[in-house]
């Protein structure tokens, strides 16, 4: 669950239309099974970047993908294809990413996710501002079938790497940014450092917050700093039918508590979960209400909508409870 915090600043942003660095586009790859995502999302950004920009193919310790993804794109100008040098993982992946980089700032794509239209530019703008260190767009779900479950509540969303309800309309300045959309100014990672690997995906574990972590820290590092999210902008994140299995459900909500507590040891609990306590407090319980309204309505998906809610919130807090406790027992 990767929160975003529209209060982290008080104010709406004004993005400006023009300027901006050059940009490294990052998509990290991990699987053969995702080789058609991975092609359309190359296909949505090399048609957006510009002449000094650059588009990098991180392969993560995947040794017939990294020689099929160099086969494809041998002759392609735009496109450098690398391996990861680092741990094996997604923070890894990012990590060489941003070192192999050239750009002024490095955007990060999704490998089963697709730009939308004006997705790089709308970055590269908004980052024209100096105090802009890093900024996000929406990560809207591409539904098996094209139509969204009607008892997967929009609250939850995050357990499909998507944007959820409860997230800003508007563009704002936030905590931290959605990882399957997002860019940072290069001065950002001299200020904060990179990706760190003690939290993050690795392979198909569903865990994560790698994104949240680095942009507490970011803000910690320099004060003052901004962290933009444009709602208005967006990349269509593909979601496959495992994921709509209760079993899927449940299994990233304990990994999402699980990431939390590892968050929350390293910046601190109430940076790690600032945003959290409102989404509890405020946004679950306007769901649950809804989709209990829809059941008395004779909507019969909304009972088990508003049953994975409460479910999920049980799920994810009995692992961050689970989480911090094991550290606690650690340093006993």
């Amino acid at each position: 669950m990767t929160f975003v915090d529209e209060r982290a600043e008080g104010r709406s942003v004004a993005v400006r239309p023009q300027g901006g660095p050059s940009v490294s586009v990052a998509i990290c790859a991990y699987t053969m099974r995702r080789w058609d995502d991975l092609l359309a999302a190359v296909d949505s950004v090399l048609a957006q970047v510009q002449p000094d920009d650059e588009v990098l193919l991180v392969i993560d310790h995947n040794d017939e993908l990294l020689a099929r993804v160099r086969e494809q794109f041998a002759g392609a100008t735009r496109v450098r294809v690398t391996a990861n040098s680092g741990p094996r993982g997604l923070s890894g992946a990012r990590n060489t990413a941003i070192d192999e980089s050239r750009g002024g700032a490095v955007a990060f794509l999704d490998d089963d996710a697709v730009a939308g239209a004006q997705w790089l530019e709308r970055m590269r703008s908004a980052l024209a501002d100096e105090h802009v260190m890093a900024v996000g767009t929406a990560a809207l779900p591409d539904w098996p079938g094209g139509r969204r479950p009607a008892w997967f509540p929009p609250e939850f969303d995050w357990v499909v790497g998507c944007s959820y309800l409860g997230l800003p309309e508007v563009p704002t300045d936030v905590r931290n940014v959605i990882g399957a959309g997002m860019a940072f100014r290069r001065e950002a990672f001299d200020l904060a450092g990179r990706f760190s690997t003690v939290v993050g995906r690795i392979g198909t574990a569903p865990t994560g917050c790698e994104e949240t972590e680095l942009c507490i820290r970011l803000r910690n590092a320099k004060p003052g700093t901004r962290v933009t999210y444009l709602p208005d902008v967006a990349v269509s994140h593909h979601v496959t039918p495992d994921r709509l299995r209760l079993r899927y459900f449940v299994r990233r909500c304990f990994g999402e508590g699980l990431s939390k507590a590892r968050v929350a040891r390293l910046v601190g609990a109430d940076a790690g979960l600032s945003t959290e306590r409102r989404y509890v407090t405020s946004v679950l319980p306007r769901g649950v209400l809804r989709e209990l309204g829809r059941g008395v309505r004779g909507e019969w998906p909304g009972f088990l909508a508003a049953t994975l809610i409460v479910g999920g919130f049980l799920v994810t807090g009995t692992a961050y409870a689970a989480g911090r406790l094991m550290r606690a027992g650690d340093a006993a």
